[in-house]
């Protein structure tokens, strides 16, 4: 199953985005779906996460501004960002764990946000 993200863009700070992720497959065939970034001179970190039964988990920074979400009919995970913040600046990428594995093995290639102060 590949996966192709997409939704990056330019915004002010305080803006709002949204990122979606379509898979090629079912993502019933994953145990888990997530959403990383990578900012410049940074380690790649996650953002949010989504299990296959629908739990949530988001990093602290990102806590009541980002909201991850899935479409099952369209294969399609969501990442819904707002209040935007200059350090929300990053390539975005999504990831998916296939069931049986403990590592995010699948990934989509990454959408760039910007963020402008």
């Amino acid at each position: 199953v590949q996966l192709q993200a997409f939704g990056g863009g330019l915004v002010q700070a305080g803006g709002s985005l949204r990122l979606s992720c379509a898979a090629s497959g079912s993502i019933f065939s994953f145990s888990a779906m997530a959403w990383y970034r990578q900012a410049p001179g940074k380690q790649r970190e996650l953002v949010a996460g989504i299990s296959s039964i629908g739990v949530t988990n988001y990093a602290d920074s990102v806590k009541d501004r980002f909201t991850i979400s899935r479409d099952t009919a369209k294969n399609t995970v969501y990442l819904e960002m707002n209040s935007l913040k200059p350090e929300d600046t990053a390539v975005y990428y999504c990831a998916a764990r296939q069931r049986g594995r403990a590592d995010f093995s699948s990934w989509g290639q990454g959408t760039l946000v910007t963020v402008s102060s």
